[in-house]
């Protein structure tokens, strides 16, 4: 397949009637000044992996918007998570993550980390294959187009120091030696994918196991929440003595291949040490906003970062990286902070900074229009800025090589949404 666009962001810049060549969804060729092939109108951009979701959860958005009698938290709004997928059935599974990732695409995501916890029956019992949820997850990928990235999640214990696990919970729960297996299957199931490993948390799961895992599967994507709430760093403290990421940095060799999901509740000399590591810092602002999280300190830190959609109450790229500038404008009282410097850009910069990190965290070659990349394009009509913060829209997203949305609109979105108005109908019911 070979296209042309009047205006394309390439690694050195901007370009005017550039030629893109793609086969077998990647990138083979890229020529400035070159009009050949399909003539696709209007300005491109590298597609923005997304590299942190969990799909179910688009069913529970609105839910717990209601207050309750006490002051609401993360822990009140996870109870209500946790009445949500009480009952939901692999094809529930597969509907909810098909309608969320047609609106990740329509939202300039081209490729997704999945932090897939969602494993077992609602009473705990493992399925038959148990990669049955996540088989359903990649399911809907294909149907879709978007790009995946698969994350199965080591979940044991309900608390520090290996406590039980909740009732709630018996959904995630897999032994280290039944995760081994899962992430075994998982893998030949779903040849093409990248699939890494996600301990939980630090809550979640012992760093006995996560050693072990990561010995299994090594040189994959680690994924793992950390530092997200006052309450955690309270109970770490309690536990160890330590704050998560202190605790997490002491005990474990976290490099490149980690990327650490919201660590919104640090101390500077946390920031520093994160920078430091290589490893990814996963920023979620929509969902740290709403579940009333805390700021992520961009101004400090020094490391790669990414954004992620996590709990998919609302679903945009630039909807993660204006909460991102926004929330350190209110917390510094100063404008465009995430820019680079004099005359930058913040639009763009926001943009190629979290290209580069999302692409570190997925583990696959995303985040560049360029040779040898996945052919992940979106197409703007206005500029970076006018995107991010003000008018401007996606109109039309290419993945995998495949152009999938146009006018904004995904070419399946009538479908998959009916299913999905049929699964929360009866979710709901």
């Amino acid at each position: 397949m070979r296209f042309w666009v009047d205006e394309a962001w390439l690694p050195d810049g901007w370009a005017r009637d550039v030629c893109v060549e793609v086969a077998d969804g990647a990138i083979i060729a890229v020529t400035p000044g070159l009009r050949e092939g399909t003539h696709l109108r209007g300005r491109a951009v590298p597609g923005m992996p997304n590299l942190h979701s969990h799909t179910f959860q688009r069913a529970m958005a609105g839910l717990a918007e209601v207050r309750g009698p006490d002051a609401d938290s993360f822990w009140t709004w996870r109870e209500v998570m946790y009445r949500c997928l009480a009952q939901m059935t692999p094809d529930d599974v597969e509907a909810i993550a098909a309608q969320a990732m047609v609106e990740m695409l329509e939202g300039g995501f081209t490729h997704l980390a999945e932090f897939h916890y969602l494993h077992h029956a609602p009473d705990g019992t493992p399925y038959d294959d148990p990669a049955e949820m996540a088989l359903r997850i990649g399911a809907a990928a294909d149907a879709t187009g978007i790009g995946l990235t698969m994350l199965p999640v080591l979940y044991t214990h309900g608390g520090f120091g290996g406590q039980p696990a909740a009732a709630g919970q018996r959904r995630f729960v897999n032994g280290t030696g039944a995760f081994l297996r899962l992430v075994e299957r998982t893998r030949a199931a779903l040849p093409g994918v990248t699939v890494g490993v996600a301990p939980h948390s630090l809550r979640a799961a012992t760093g006995g196991q996560i050693a072990e895992v990561l010995a299994a599967f090594p040189g994959v994507p680690v994924h793992i929440h950390v530092a997200e709430q006052v309450a955690e760093v309270e109970q770490c403290l309690a536990w160890s003595g330590q704050r998560p990421v202190e605790h997490l940095l002491a005990t474990q060799a976290v490099d490149a291949r980690w990327c650490l999901v919201h660590a919104t509740q640090m101390e500077p000399f946390e920031t520093q040490a994160l920078s430091a590591s290589g490893a990814v810092a996963g920023l979620c602002p929509i969902t740290e906003a709403n579940l009333g999280d805390g700021f992520f300190d961009a101004r400090r830190f020094a490391g790669p970062w990414g954004v992620g959609s996590d709990s998919n109450v609302e679903i945009s790229a630039p909807g993660e990286l204006r909460m991102l500038e926004y929330g350190q404008r209110l917390l510094h009282r100063a404008r465009n902070v995430m820019a680079g410097g004099e005359g930058r850009s913040t639009g763009e910069d926001l943009w190629a900074a979290a290209l580069r990190g999302v692409a570190q965290a997925c583990g696959v070659p995303v985040g560049a229009i360029a040779p040898g990349m996945r052919a992940d394009i979106a197409w703007l009509d206005a500029s970076l800025d006018a995107v991010v913060f003000a008018r401007g829209a996606v109109t039309r997203v290419m993945a995998g090589g495949r152009v999938v949305v146009e006018d904004g609109r995904h070419h399946a979105r009538d479908a998959v949404a009916a299913r999905f108005a049929r699964t929360l109908g009866r979710l709901r019911g």
